[in-house]
């Protein structure tokens, strides 16, 4: 099978040590559209990090650049989520040329993998938020998936598309399956792996995986109790999940994202160098 070429793979690099992370600037370099771009998508980072939805170095978000060139942001393989700022994400083209990294450290793989493989197919998409999260992994570990037993998890009654687990997503044919199994929805569990979500703003794809997440935390807390589950009829899901799908990416979409920004300006707005 192909798999991602050695450069973008860089594992044991010396190079990589980085005694002091000072990057150079980017805004006077790149448009102002794509500056805005990277400003939402380095504090996309900076929040999952408040929210503990890390795996250290290893997931990735993306965000597609404005434009007729298929290019998207991600962040360089090495740095932790509250190292991101909207300088020293990565600029990657949909066949894995790297066209700006200022930190020299390249992208992680897999990523390139999964979000160019999305970026490719989606021309709808503008976001790809992916984590390995304890709730997140454990739900998608169940033969059964999300359970319609929240009010979080009702929101994606039927909106729900799932991947089988073929180890870690470095082969590059993996990603006509990864298309084929996400079709046209935007909430993917990865089995045995993880949660993904996509939109056509970060905005939008961040307000998805807050509540995703919370849906996998809700269903594993439930769960631990012991007691049977109540699980929702189809008929008041399907409700929910209609009236969130009729307001994707309204006011609702703003607000949230606005209060989201404003608490992250309180604690550290570093992410917008």
């Amino acid at each position: 099978m192909n798999t991602v070429t050695e450069p973008l793979l860089a594992w044991s690099d010396p190079s990589l040590s980085l005694p002091a992370l000072h990057f150079p600037a980017v805004q006077a370099k790149v448009s102002p559209t794509e500056w805005a771009v990277r400003v939402e998508l380095a504090a996309a980072y900076r929040l999952a990090a408040q929210f503990r939805w890390t795996d250290h170095i290893y997931t990735h978000f993306s965000a597609r650049v404005p434009g007729s060139d298929e290019h998207f942001l991600i962040n360089a393989y090495g740095l932790t989520f509250e190292e991101i700022t909207a300088s020293n994400l990565v600029k990657v083209d949909i066949d894995g040329e790297i066209l700006r990294d200022d930190t020299g450290l390249g992208i992680n793989p897999a990523g390139y993998v999964i979000h160019s493989a999305i970026h490719a197919a989606r021309h709808d998409v503008g976001c790809v938020l992916h984590t390995h999260t304890a709730a997140g992994i454990g739900v998608s570990a169940q033969r059964d998936g999300l359970l319609m037993i929240s009010q979080h998890a009702m929101r994606f009654f039927e909106r729900v598309a799932y991947h089988d687990y073929e180890g870690i997503a470095i082969d590059l044919d993996e990603r006509s399956r990864l298309v084929a199994d996400l079709g046209e929805r935007d909430i993917f569990i990865l089995r045995n792996h993880g949660l993904l979500t996509c939109a056509p703003t970060i905005a939008q794809a961040f307000q998805e995986l807050h509540m995703l997440e919370r849906a996998c935390v809700a269903q594993l807390a439930a769960q631990s109790g012991g007691a049977p589950l109540v699980i929702a009829p189809d008929a008041v899901a399907r409700k929910v999940a209609e009236l969130v799908v009729s307001n994707a990416g309204g006011p609702v979409t703003r607000k949230h994202w606005a209060a989201l920004l404003r608490q992250l300006d309180r604690s550290d707005p570093s992410y917008r160098q």
